[in-house]
């Protein structure tokens, strides 16, 4: 709905027309030439110098050398993306040429304005404004001066509110050419912020994708490996004790399974909604139960409030994440959860007297890291480490409103 909201005029007027944007596209690729602007713009040049020429019955009447000039002025323009300088300076010479010939005014400055124009949008603005400068020296010096020598005989001297006209459409030129030249920079810059931003979102979908892959997986592959290590120590001894671990280990797998094809088929459908819906606090007793399979008691005190749906998904992600670290790098069998809520925010404590088993108190940088961007993507925090009496504690706060159910 946005992207659609975002088609007509004033996505036009924000981003720039299409064929201007793969104009500017930064991805190196030869320039095509103007054929089809320069062949009508030549059209309307001669055409139109016709008739300036039977309006203008005092100036030098057109003839070859004359058609000649207004067609390589023309022509240039076909040059005019890739040398905007030379075609700058070559339409504002020949212009001074046919006008100091004596030829009559008239669409001939379409070709200076257009060239300038080029200058003046690609970044030659200087260049622009020499050429500019150059041709209205040059038509003063022969209006003012040189018209004695140069024909049209009987020439008179030009007045100085023609002078005025001709440097008023000089700067006419100059300005909407500057303000075209504005306006694209502007289009470059938000093309490149939707770029950037486009970017981001997908940087921050794989992240979150990384995150539930990470959860769910480490999660259930801790009990797995729990339970298979147990099985296999009873396969001889207790058959049934290791029928029970063969039995949650199925289970587990499946569920992991299940959640891992939910995650891929966000992939693989982006707009469509979930087939099932996300985790949150109301399967913590299955969490439990999870954890108990794997040998770890989890005491679990306090209710969940109503929350969001990226909260509830993060807050059990949290808890999961917690437990999983206890069962894989704690030597405590036991574990307590508290959920506190004041109305404002959720808070979550995992406690296990430890001792840790191994260099990874706490679990793996992975886990604590993801932890801690789940909560500070809804604007929480998570402390993470070892109490003073030698177990370890998860401390996450999540605000009850985020942005979502606004």
């Amino acid at each position: 709905m946005e992207e659609q909201r975002e088609r007509g005029p004033a996505h036009w007027w924000r981003y720039g027309p299409p064929w201007w944007n793969r104009a500017a596209d930064p991805e190196p690729h030869p320039a095509r030439l103007p054929w089809r602007s320069t062949v009508l713009l030549t059209a309307f040049v001669l055409v139109g110098s016709n008739f300036a020429a039977h309006a203008q019955p005092h100036r030098v009447p057109l003839d070859g050398y004359a058609r000649v000039l207004l067609l390589v002025a023309s022509v240039l323009l076909l040059w005019r993306q890739r040398h905007p300088v030379a075609v700058a300076f070559g339409t504002s010479g020949v212009a001074l040429v046919y006008l100091g010939a004596g030829y009559p005014y008239g669409p001939v400055f379409l070709t200076v304005a257009v060239g300038c124009f080029s200058a003046v949008v690609t970044g030659h603005r200087r260049a622009a404004w020499s050429a500019l400068a150059l041709l209205w020296a040059g038509h003063a010096l022969v209006a003012l001066w040189l018209y004695r020598r140069l024909p049209p005989q009987g020439d008179r001297a030009a007045s100085v509110g023609q002078e005025i006209v001709v440097a008023t459409w000089m700067l006419v030129v100059v300005a909407l050419s500057e303000v075209v030249r504005v306006r694209r920079e502007q289009w470059a810059r938000e093309r490149a912020d939707r770029a950037e931003a486009a970017r981001r979102r997908a940087d921050e979908e794989r992240l979150r994708i990384a995150r539930e892959l990470h959860d769910v997986l480490a999660h259930s592959i801790s009990v797995i490996n729990v339970q298979a290590g147990m099985g296999l120590a009873l396969l001889d001894s207790d058959p049934e004790q290791a029928r029970t671990a063969l039995t949650t280990i199925k289970a587990a797998s499946k569920e992991a399974l299940g959640e891992v094809r939910q995650v891929l088929d966000t992939l693989r459908a982006p707009g469509a909604a979930p087939r099932a819906p996300a985790p949150g606090l109301g399967r913590l007793p299955e969490l439990v139960e999870q954890a108990a399979a794997a040998g770890l008691a989890v005491e679990v005190r306090g209710t969940p409030p109503h929350l969001p749906p990226g909260t509830d998904l993060a807050a059990f992600r949290i808890v999961q994440e917690a437990l999983t670290n206890v069962v894989r790098h704690s030597g405590s069998r036991h574990a307590r959860v508290r959920l506190d809520h004041d109305g404002t925010a959720l808070g979550l404590r995992i406690d296990d007297d430890g001792p840790a088993t191994g260099g990874d108190a706490g679990g793996s940088g992975n886990g604590l890291a993801g932890m801690r961007e789940r909560a500070a993507a809804l604007g929480g925090t998570i402390e993470a480490g070892p109490r003073s009496d030698g177990g370890f504690r998860v401390l996450a706060v999540l605000p009850l409103h985020t942005g979502e159910d606004q």
